[in-house]
């Protein structure tokens, strides 16, 4: 049976009925007191990270991910439609398993798709895409990048704050996990 002696970072364990990742953890021998391992663990559905203690060769569940990269093709009514890019299968996934990440999706993107036996467990999008700006006011001469900030539409109908000088056509870098704007892409 594994125990706490098997942490490594981007190991999946089950702990209190719910998946998490070991994100890192440090072996602590204080003295006249027990050892202790003391980890950071982050929720693979809700992508929420937590502080906590395993007593030292304590026993845990370990789970076995397997991850397969996959196409993004198109948004129909039940969901987002995703192909396997070895198989070539296709497979509907729901919006609340993708995240809010799913307004930066656009069609040909690979994700990785995290699975459990046959059940999605999670989603992994790329940390940033490249999004081509399809409305928004236009820049005035004299704008500058600390000025202020405005709303711009973004070719999958995502909404993201710009800088004043970003002006219709502009491709962007966008983070797909806050929903920020990080740079104009240069052609």
């Amino acid at each position: 049976m594994p125990s706490t002696s098997d942490f490594r970072p981007g190991l999946v364990i089950k702990y209190n009925n719910e998946l998490w990742t070991v994100v890192e953890f440090q072996h602590v021998n204080p003295g006249n007191w027990r050892a202790f391992v003391r980890t950071k663990l982050k929720n693979i559905k809700s992508g929420k990270v937590i502080e906590n203690r395993f007593r030292a060769g304590e026993s845990i569940d370990t789970v076995r991910i397997e991850r397969k990269e996959f196409q993004f093709l198109y948004r129909d009514g039940l969901g987002f439609v995703f192909m396997d890019r070895d198989t070539f299968e296709q497979l509907t996934v729901q919006l609340e398993q993708i995240g809010d990440g799913a307004s930066f999706l656009k069609d040909g993107e690979s994700v990785d798709i995290l699975f459990n036996g046959a059940e999605i467990v999670g989603i992994e999008l790329p940390i940033t895409v490249e999004l081509k700006v399809v409305e928004t006011v236009p820049g005035v001469r004299g704008d500058s990048a600390n000025a202020g900030t405005k709303p711009a539409q973004l070719e999958t109908g995502a909404t993201v704050n710009v800088p004043l000088f970003i002006n219709e056509g502009d491709m962007l870098k966008i983070d797909t996990r806050t929903g920020d704007y990080i740079e104009r892409v240069k052609n």
